[in-house]
């Protein structure tokens, strides 16, 4: 079971992607993980061959617990793998070179696309995930009105008529319960669970279908359809009380254990912004950059040359990180904050920075992130400019040893070379945890971001 975050004690296991016996390779999501913030993927670090599973589905697991264990290709004795495998029905593959991997037959599966009736456009026929989601895009024109009351594909390879959002993976839903809304074309984010907690079960799914064959039936006899009750959609991630209750412990740990100390800077952007404006006319609409983007790729670099808060404090000392991963801080919509981290962020260019942002922040608030992308950042961002805020007194998130937060840029009167003039100004915040560092220390890292940022053609 993964660690992802250290107010994470244990996880439940909710649905194995792959089955005893699969193959898989390195970066395939083999299980779906629930914590107190989110319904996350977790994906394999090694390939393979699954020997045996651990857990089964709807367990609680402890951090660190194995899941399953994972031979590789010679026959060697068996290793335990972070996470690994198991038991879905398995779907029909397209014939071709290279079948379709496990993540793409869950993905299937979950929008309800028949991969045995796609023609592949990758290297030898291969089924790519774009053949999938276009085959959705191109059934979801062609679908009868009475489908959308019933929430049932008329035909093979056909769509849900619900958007293809991914959501029945976040809700409280039993692996039986799942299964069938995939076969019988039943949106599970129309119906109020049963079981414990609002719970999903097979039961409700059952009496979902059989209210939708009876709308259908009455529509075929000329009787008035009504569209079946619904509840209102569900929340994207975990409910808004136990993920606030999950950071609220965290923050009170933090705030108990951590002796913070606080500096903050004015920064010039002018050379930045002037940069950004530049680049942005090389750019297609949707690559172009945004101040964010810039001060994330600065926090980044100077991390990598102030090593001293690029770690985490760990059994009473400061175990520095190996490399950079900065975490920043997303607001989900329905309240809560989750952390994904740009791994390597100091090796990767603003425009790339830019463009993980984006899909990182898209993931988070669809609750489509991966383990990984939630494992431990080294330092964290908290970035309020888009509320208006003008400065960021943060709160570590342990085991992290600092938090940098940047406000909105204002335009205020500054002076250059002794005369006054407008410029845009960026406050930029450090929360240091004091066992680890001092305040020279973190004037180190301000010093070190405002310098990058007054050359932004470096970043």
């Amino acid at each position: 079971m993964p660690s992802l975050g250290a107010d994470m004690d244990e996880g439940i296991l909710l649905e194995w992607l792959v089955k005893a016996g699969d193959a898989v390779h390195r970066g395939d999501i083999v299980a779906v993980v629930e914590t107190p913030k989110s319904a996350v993927e977790v994906e394999t670090f090694d390939d393979g061959t699954v020997q045996q599973l651990l857990v089964e589905e709807g367990q609680t697991v402890p951090v660190g617990a194995p899941l399953a264990v994972i031979a590789d290709g010679h026959g060697a004795a068996p290793v335990e793998a972070v996470p690994a495998v198991a038991a879905t029905p398995p779907v029909v593959a397209v014939p071709a070179v290279h079948p379709p991997s496990p993540v793409l037959r869950h993905r299937a599966r979950e929008l309800g696309v028949d991969l045995d009736q796609l023609t592949g456009t990758g290297p030898d026929g291969a089924v790519t995930r774009q053949d999938v989601e276009h085959a959705v895009a191109v059934h979801a024109v062609d679908r009868h009105p009475l489908d959308r009351h019933v929430g049932r594909p008329r035909g093979r390879g056909r769509v849900p008529a619900a958007a293809p959002t991914g959501r029945a993976g976040r809700l409280r839903v039993s692996p039986l319960a799942r299964r069938l809304a995939a076969e019988q074309g039943v949106d599970l984010a129309t119906l109020a669970g049963s079981g414990p907690g609002e719970s999903i079960r097979a039961a409700d799914v059952r009496d979902a279908a059989a209210a939708g064959r009876d709308a259908a039936a009455a529509g075929r006899d000329g009787r008035p359809v009504e569209p079946p009750a619904t509840t209102p959609p569900r929340a994207e991630h975990a409910a808004p009380q136990d993920m606030r209750t999950a950071i609220a412990a965290l923050m009170s740990r933090s705030n108990r254990e951590v002796p913070h100390y606080y500096l903050s800077t004015t920064i010039d952007l002018h050379a930045a912004l002037q940069w950004m404006h530049e680049r942005n006319r090389e750019l297609e609409i949707a690559d172009r950059l945004v101040p964010a983007a810039l001060m994330l790729a600065a926090t980044a670099r100077a991390a990598r040359q102030v090593p001293q808060l690029n770690g985490h404090w760990v059994d009473g000392g400061f175990v520095p990180a190996v490399q950079v991963r900065l975490g920043f801080i997303v607001s989900l919509r329905g309240g809560g904050l989750l952390v994904p981290a740009i791994a390597e962020a100091d090796s990767v260019s603003v425009v790339e920075t830019m463009a993980r942002v984006r899909d990182l922040t898209r993931r988070a608030r669809s609750g489509r992130l991966r383990a990984s992308e939630l494992a431990e950042p080294s330092i964290t961002v908290s970035n309020l400019g888009e509320q208006g805020v003008e400065s960021v007194q943060g709160v570590i998130y342990p085991p992290q040893v600092a938090l940098v937060g940047f406000g909105t840029p204002v335009e205020r009167p500054w002076a250059v070379d002794g005369l006054i003039g407008v410029r845009p100004l960026v406050t930029a915040t450090l929360a240091g945890d004091h066992r680890a560092s001092d305040g020279a220390t973190g004037a180190r890292l301000l010093r070190a971001i405002d310098a990058l940022l007054q050359r932004p053609e470096e970043l």
